[in-house]
């Protein structure tokens, strides 16, 4: 158990880590952490496009968690940065299951944050008997009313940021403004595609935190992150991540007998917490924790210290 006043483990490097290609486009990065023996989670990283942190590593102890990470399709390490062709919720499942066999993995625990918890329920619902339980964080269902929420809504808590994130946007084009940067993020002039995913990077970086972390902001801004949070973000809202009319609470009853928690910060602009509490009153057996004073990040003080107190959980007695 981790006795240090910051709840995460101590750093960690990979044992393992390997490139797997996954059709003739794709390669994906990944990589496995802690106790080769131990017992199996998945880390899903958010954006879509966001890609890993070495820090990411560091919510599991690593005398006892088996700890597998990769980059989804077109973020972080994986190639094409970027690639929103062959690029689908479906071919991400299928991902996982490949690097589930590749690893000789049976079943493992699955978390996820952010668009994380949204792959992490895709796949559950997918592939329940792969899935030991799951550790939801800042529940994104990727509905209508959520995509035109980040694109629109969150202007009335950072207006400032949300008049920068339009700033490239003729005033004619703002009614859509998911089709404006679609325009921009796809069109055949690569100058044009990375000044459309660094404002949108940017944009998001600068809202994820209850109070300012400019560095954040900068990072998400960065062509190396912009490119694949940018792009691949607006990819998946313009197909409306490739799922149904709320397809993740409408199968949520596959998932239901399995051990979960949600954890949700109160002020959560990005992700706000009514799509928290729609999964939490479709799955009422899950552990449901609001946690006052965190907006959506990972790292907030409170939401770092229950994921971390999920994962010890789960490792003293199995459940969440």
């Amino acid at each position: 158990m981790n006795s240090s006043p910051d709840p995460l483990f101590p750093p960690i490097e990979p044992y393992l880590s390997g490139n797997l290609p996954v059709d003739d486009l794709h390669t994906l990065y990944w990589e496995e952490c802690g106790n080769p023996q131990g017992v199996p989670v998945l880390f899903l990283h958010g954006g879509p496009g966001a890609g890993l942190s070495p820090a990411h590593r560091q919510f599991f102890d690593p005398a006892f968690y088996r700890i597998v990470l990769f980059d989804q399709r077109g973020a972080g390490r994986s190639t094409p940065l970027g690639e929103v062709r062959q690029n689908t919720t479906q071919q991400l499942i299928d991902d996982i299951e490949r690097l589930r066999v590749l690893r000789g993995i049976d079943q493992w625990l699955v978390f996820g944050g952010s668009w994380g918890s949204t792959l992490a329920l895709a796949y559950g619902q997918a592939h329940p008997e792969r899935c030991n339980g799951f550790i939801l964080r800042g529940i994104f269902l990727c509905t209508p009313p959520e995509i035109d929420w980040f694109l629109n809504g969150i202007k009335w808590f950072f207006p400032k940021e949300h008049a920068q994130f339009v700033a490239g946007i003729p005033d004619a084009e703002r009614g859509d403004l998911l089709q404006a940067f679609g325009r921009r993020l796809f069109g055949a002039d690569p100058a044009e595609n990375l000044r459309a995913a660094r404002a949108w990077g940017r944009f998001e970086g600068s809202c994820l935190h209850l109070l300012p972390h400019p560095e954040v902001a900068d990072q998400f801004g960065s062509d190396a992150v912009a490119l694949g949070v940018g792009r691949l973000e607006a990819h998946y809202f313009l197909h409306n991540a490739f799922l149904s009319d709320d397809q993740l609470i409408r199968n949520i009853g596959r998932i239901t007998h399995l051990p979960a928690v949600i954890i949700q910060g109160r002020y959560d602009v990005v992700c706000p917490a009514l799509s928290a509490w729609r999964l939490h009153e479709a799955w009422p057996q899950a552990n449901f924790q609001m946690i006052e004073g965190a907006g959506h990040a990972a790292f907030e003080p409170g939401i770092v210290a229950a994921l971390v107190a999920a994962t010890e959980r789960y490792k003293r007695n199995g459940t969440l």
